[in-house]
């Protein structure tokens, strides 16, 4: 069945991420990106962030994704953006990076983490961690949960699940907390808040006037309203206990990564 993001991106939405701008905002202030930078954005989807921090802080910025369909229409955006030769796209494999060590100045990933189970989160983590630069900075945004039971928690990561045909694993902050700890990184601010994904001042924020009303339009259509409203109903009914989180994380000046390691070998899904 169609994955969440992807049934959002056919509706026409471009900001597919839980805090949409404002996080993403706050992500690009943390990092500080300017000029000459070297930026890996993972799970670029479509490129809208990519595509952003090239035209807007002039960075040189390397986007991936597993998803072929995704570069492909990534592609068909940067034929269309003034920022065009600034921003290279390749499929990679975020658990296997093919870069080398001490690569990138910054490494930007939004609303992946969350998708995967616990040894790969772990994995991913670790392997951002080996590409940037001593002293550089990964920029993380993704689901947060606050104030549930274990037995809660079960509920809503289930009905999350067969909202978005992925099955998810969001954190607490202490536990995105953690994971950037337990990978090697010497401290991570966060800054959180509600679900805007599917909200009205969200998508209003997201998207603009015309865009939001093409969505909601799209969404209603009788081949996509049980879906549409089926997300909707499941972030309404969790929204006081299910936000997002932004949180930028800095690897050591000195880290105990080998700084002569070869890339690990990419591999290719089937």
């Amino acid at each position: 069945m169609e994955a969440g993001h992807t049934f959002l991106a056919r509706l026409g939405k471009t900001r597919l991420r839980p805090g949409g701008r404002l996080a993403t905002e706050w992500l690009f202030r943390q990092g500080k990106l300017a000029p000459g930078m070297k930026v890996l954005e993972v799970a670029c989807n479509m490129g809208t962030t990519s595509l952003e921090m090239a035209r807007r802080f002039g960075c040189s910025v390397t986007a991936c994704d597993l998803n072929e369909e995704a570069l492909s229409r990534a592609r068909e955006n940067q034929a269309l953006h003034p920022a065009a030769p600034a921003v290279s796209f390749r499929k990679e494999d975020a658990l296997h990076l093919s870069f080398s060590d001490n690569t990138f100045d910054v490494v930007i990933n939004e609303a992946m983490l969350t998708m995967l189970p616990a040894p790969a989160k772990e994995q991913a983590v670790k392997e951002y961690l080996r590409v940037l630069k001593p002293g550089g900075l990964l920029l993380t945004h993704d689901i947060v949960l606050k104030d549930l039971t274990p037995a809660e928690i079960r509920d809503l990561t289930g009905e999350l699940g067969r909202a978005i045909h992925i099955t998810p694993l969001p954190y607490t902050e202490d536990g995105w907390r953690a994971l950037f700890r337990d990978a090697g990184f010497a401290g991570t601010e966060t800054y959180t808040g509600a679900m805007t994904l599917l909200s009205l001042p969200g998508l209003l924020r997201d998207e603009g006037w015309m865009r939001t009303l093409q969505i909601l339009r799209r969404g209603m259509q009788r081949e996509n309203r049980a879906a549409f409203l089926g997300m909707r109903r499941v972030f309404s009914k969790w929204h006081s206990h299910m936000g997002f989180i932004a949180s930028v994380s800095r690897k050591p000046a000195a880290s105990p990564v080998s700084e002569n390691r070869e890339p690990q070998k990419r591999e290719t899904a089937v």
